[in-house]
């Protein structure tokens, strides 16, 4: 392989000191009085010879890696997949670059996760967490890293976060069903979960219901169950209980909802998902959806990451954005 040149290589190549050519470099040839020509001569070489400097050493040198880590679920799922593009895009406004990966819902992974980004000196963390790691994000606050942390947050843990209003716009989705779509039996379909996003959807539910005097009717969904399970239990969920208007919690459930109901001709039309989906839009029944702001979430978290980073949070920033209800 090919030897990697170094900056000891342009200055001998150049016949002049190592010094001038890490200053001009690092955009500091005004501030030690380089001349432009000098400063001119080293760029012109450095551009012709397609040197690329060491980001290891040059992070080691600044302090900062100009790298952001961004850990999910599952960054296939459409939500996490659009949210990822936009912090990805704010970030690189700062000029930082965003590693990501999923955490799949496993603790175990998700903490090697943790530890690798850590270990590779990456300047802040953006986590949606899953449930078991706070004893981790403690320890990441303990040694200052800056955190936030986003579309969940941990209940016994004081940090930075950005959520949406999922409480209330569960309500707003379930009194879309109960008065303007007319339904009289609405259930929620959820997951398994105790992570306090889906347990505001779930009371956001509930409080419309019983506010209408209407019974409560919930199934939560184990989250590791291969789909064609989910699809039956959805089925004997609707049938069972003479549904006429649905709630999804996740828009992954909304999907094999549409599913149930076309593979075994299901009366069921009047249906609302918590997220988006481009397809919601597209298919019979259509779905209304609970959208949430993906891009005001993603400028929140890259700024109040990007302050933490650069020193400039005056304490914690904890932040709710509302939900938009779209009908269909």
């Amino acid at each position: 392989m090919k030897k990697r040149l170094s900056i000891s290589d342009i200055a001998n190549n150049l016949g002049i000191s190592v010094t001038t050519v890490s200053f001009i470099l690092n955009d500091k040839a005004k501030e030690k009085r380089i001349s432009e020509a000098m400063t001119k001569k080293v760029l012109d070489y450095v551009d012709k010879v397609g040197y690329k400097p060491n980001q290891l050493a040059k992070s080691l040198r600044t302090g900062k890696s100009k790298t952001l880590g961004l850990l999910v679920e599952d960054i296939s799922n459409s939500f996490f997949a659009n949210i990822a593009d936009q912090i990805e895009k704010f970030a690189y406004d700062f000029g930082y670059h965003i590693v990501y990966c999923s955490m799949n819902n496993d603790v175990n992974r998700a903490k090697e996760l943790i530890q690798l980004f850590y270990d590779r000196q990456i300047d802040g963390f953006i986590i949606a967490p899953t449930e078991g790691l706070t004893e981790v994000i403690q320890k990441l606050l303990k040694n200052n890293v800056p955190v936030v942390l986003f579309d969940r947050h941990l209940e016994d843990l004081e940090t930075n976060f950005v959520i949406s209003e999922n409480h209330r716009g569960a309500y707003a989705g379930t009194c879309l069903l109960l008065n303007e779509k007319k339904s009289t039996r609405v259930g929620l379909v959820t997951i398994d979960s105790s992570q306090l996003q889906m347990r505001g959807r779930m009371d956001g539910y509930r409080e419309a219901v019983e506010l209408l005097d209407k019974e409560v009717l919930i199934t939560q969904i184990v989250r590791a169950q291969p789909e064609d399970e989910t699809i039956l239990q959805i089925r004997d969920f609707i049938q069972e209980n003479r549904l006429d208007g649905v709630l999804f919690a996740t828009n992954y459930l909304a999907i094999s909802g549409l599913k149930a109901i076309k593979r075994y001709n299901l009366p069921l039309e009047k249906l609302v998902s918590f997220d988006e989906n481009a397809l919601f839009s597209l298919v019979d029944p259509a779905v209304s959806a609970i959208s949430q702001n993906l891009q005001e979430i993603a400028r929140q978290v890259v700024h109040i990451l990007i302050d933490e980073i650069n020193g400039k949070s005056k304490g914690l920033v904890q932040v709710v954005v509302p939900c938009e209800v779209i009908v269909r």
